[in-house]
């Protein structure tokens, strides 16, 4: 009797020294799994449709990039399965056969030897970077494997594999593998690339391709013929991997847009962010683009460069960005962006001054105009050719890119108000340390980017509105509403000129309107130009600011941005025109008929007289909705007020009117009286 009571008590202690056992390994499984944290990896910049643009490494200097089952060709997945772990799928992260079969060889060897690790367990071992060859490693191997499977399933521990798998030197992960060796992500992969994808990280440092070949393909085609004995690959297939080179040299990782991926990587780090950035670049189009201004850069002299800009006007999307011919080229300053450095804009503004002065019904497309030598207050412009064409046509002083109708348009339409549109279109205009804008800005005195003159005519092509001009791709669609720079009767007369044009009439104005620039000294030449889909920008000039002698917008940029839109494909037609377009030039209001240098001239001494305001003030208005005063004397009633050629109001028989502007800048107003004479002024109101 005693026997059994002894034999039942240390049945009973066994029992619990094993409860306890299991209680505490089952206690420090659970700490483990809660402490599994992932590896970092590096930043991914993506393009619209998913592709890598460019991939950073992680901080400790590794390819480490973000991938999950999903980003693998299913037949690598099956043959990693059949390669290292062919009963993952049923044991809890220790293979009992194959742990029992490790240990009895470990036995007999009297050391540890390799054999018997899970993909569970090796994972661990990569996760935790514990060594090889070690009882105290292993151990730690079987705790976190049976980690990962609690905290992560199955799927979790492939990606974490995918993620950590050593492919040699300071690739990490079957991405960056798939990149560096074979050029292409691993969505899709042959069958003598899957099994040197599986071989390498045996040992990676020994079997490197680039360093030993021979041992590469040795232990890809054992691989290979493994695969076909279980049944993973056909006979066919196997013998078509053993066909196929070994990769005889690392590639550089992918790097496109590098200046804008840059930009989101830099973003991402301050917010903390690693996860992948999505750019509203066209991955395909960008590649076109650098191979272009790759091409064209090795036909300038160094340091002559060039930047590019796509975007799409009806969104605002950046459709591809070159910065610079090449990110290396330190001859070129390859690291600066130069779609945003602010450079003078040469003649790219006029289009803009016109659709003002046509909004505003200060001039149309058909309006008479001098071009003449003329002094505005001590300013005195030239054309670029020292010449002058006499009387012509607004739309064809556009279209010669004349200087002095320019002026004269600025002159009556406010400085001011030509920066406000800018303004309004997203633009940064460096005004120096004028307070004011004077009349030169309208001829470059001022600083702009390639992408804020992008986002200009970005609404000028997009019927007046200026859509937000962005490269981070919206998660939720459209972003910020676009903003109204000019009308759209304003935009399509422009567009019409733009085009080549020679007359206003009611039909879409063809498929491309571009405009040149020029800056003074031949630091900077430009095109920008549009279609009904597409803004192209290009700059070409030096990245120091030093002039390049001959450097001209139209001979120089124009071919570029051709070469462009023969890269994006067949231009998108321009829309057809809007309601309210004035096709027939004797339909025209008389003072718009012929633009007079300096505007109307004052009322005669027994028509009427504007007495306030006094010409050339500058008025400040008061809040609260009060507007402007305007007074006058003398004259026969019912008067009409025109406020920049616009009525504003009519069959007044009072001498006193209020009008509140809408925007700041010189205004020109005017009143006609019953007999039809009529007075001036010009004022600036903010």
């Amino acid at each position: 009797m005693r026997r059994w009571q002894g034999l039942a008590l240390a049945g009973a202690t066994l029992a619990l020294a094993l409860g306890a056992g299991l209680w505490t390994l089952d206690r420090e499984v659970a700490h483990r799994a809660g402490r599994i944290r992932e590896p970092e990896t590096g930043m991914v910049v993506e393009a619209r449709d998913g592709a890598m643009l460019r991939a950073f490494a992680a901080s400790d200097g590794r390819w480490r990039l973000p991938a999950t089952e999903r980003d693998v060709d299913p037949r690598f997945l099956r043959m990693l399965e059949g390669w290292e772990d062919k009963r993952f799928r049923s044991h809890s992260g220790i293979d009992p056969v194959a742990l029992a079969r490790s240990a009895w060889s470990s036995l007999r060897q009297g050391r540890l030897v390799s054999g018997g690790s899970t993909l569970t367990m090796q994972t661990a071992r990569l996760l935790d970077r514990l060594p090889t060859g070690s009882w105290r490693a292993k151990g730690d191997q079987f705790l976190g494997a049976l980690a990962l499977e609690r905290a992560l399933g199955k799927d979790g521990i492939i990606d974490l594999y995918l993620r950590l798998a050593p492919y040699g030197g300071n690739i990490e992960g079957v991405r960056a593998a798939s990149l560096v060796w074979f050029g292409h992500e691993p969505r899709r992969l042959t069958a003598g690339e899957a099994a040197l994808l599986v071989a390498l990280p045996q040992s990676p440092e020994r079997l490197r391709p680039d360093l030993h070949a021979d041992r590469a393909r040795a232990a890809r085609d054992r691989v290979l013929a493994r695969m076909a004995e279980i049944g993973v690959l056909s006979p066919e297939e196997a013998d078509a991997g053993r066909r196929e080179a070994v990769p005889a040299r690392r590639r550089e990782m992918p790097m496109l847009a590098a200046h804008a991926a840059q930009a989101a990587h830099d973003r991402a780090l301050a917010a903390h962010d690693t996860r992948p950035s999505r750019l509203t670049i066209d991955a395909a189009l960008q590649a076109r683009l650098e191979a272009y201004a790759r091409e064209k850069a090795a036909s300038l002299p160094a340091p002559e460069s060039l930047a590019l800009l796509v975007s799409d006007h009806r969104t605002g999307e950046i459709l591809a960005s070159v910065g610079s011919p090449d990110l290396l080229d330190a001859a070129r300053d390859g690291h600066v962006d130069l779609t945003l450095a602010p450079r003078s804009p040469g003649s790219t503004l006029k289009p803009l001054i016109y659709g003002i002065a046509f909004e505003r019904g200060v001039a149309h497309p058909e309006s008479l105009m001098d071009d003449r030598p003329r002094s505005f207050a001590g300013y005195t412009p030239d054309n670029f050719d020292h010449l002058f064409e006499g009387t012509l046509t607004a739309r064809r002083a556009l279209q010669l890119s004349r200087n002095l109708p320019a002026v004269e348009l600025l002159s009556a339409v406010g400085p001011s108000r030509l920066v406000d549109r800018m303004r309004r279109a997203g633009a940064a205009p460096e005004l120096g340390s004028r307070t004011l804008p004077g009349l030169a800005i309208g001829l470059g005195g001022l600083g702009l980017s390639l992408a804020d003159l992008v986002r200009i005519y970005g609404g000028i092509a997009n019927g007046g509105v200026a859509e937000p001009l962005h490269i981070v791709a919206e998660p939720n669609g459209r972003g910020a509403v676009g903003a109204r720079i000019l009308s759209a009767q304003a935009s399509w007369y422009l567009a019409s000129i733009l085009s080549g044009a020679q007359t206003t009439v009611k039909s879409s104005p063809g498929t491309i309107a571009f405009k040149t620039g020029t800056s003074f000294g031949y630091r900077d030449a430009w095109t920008l130009a549009f279609d009904g889909r597409h803004v192209v920008g290009v700059w070409l000039g030096r990245p120091d600011g030093a002039p390049v002698p001959g450097l001209i917008g139209q001979e120089a940029a124009v071919p570029v941005m051709r070469d462009v839109f023969a890269r994006i494909g067949p231009p998108v037609p321009l829309p057809n025109p809007p309601p309210g377009i004035l096709t027939d030039a004797r339909r025209l209001p008389p003072a718009m008929r012929r633009i007079e240098p300096g505007g109307p001239a004052a009322g005669a001494p027994d028509g009427p007289e504007i007495v306030f305001p006094p010409r050339g003030a500058h008025m400040e208005l008061a809040g609260g909705g009060a507007g402007l005063a305007l007074k006058l004397r003398s004259g026969r009633p019912p008067f009409t007020w025109y406020v920049d050629g616009r009525p504003a109001f009519s069959g007044l028989y009072a001498r006193e009117a209020n009008w509140r502007p809408d925007e700041p800048g010189f205004v020109t107003i005017s009143v006609v009286d019953a007999a039809g004479a009529a007075a001036t002024t010009r004022v600036f109101v903010e």
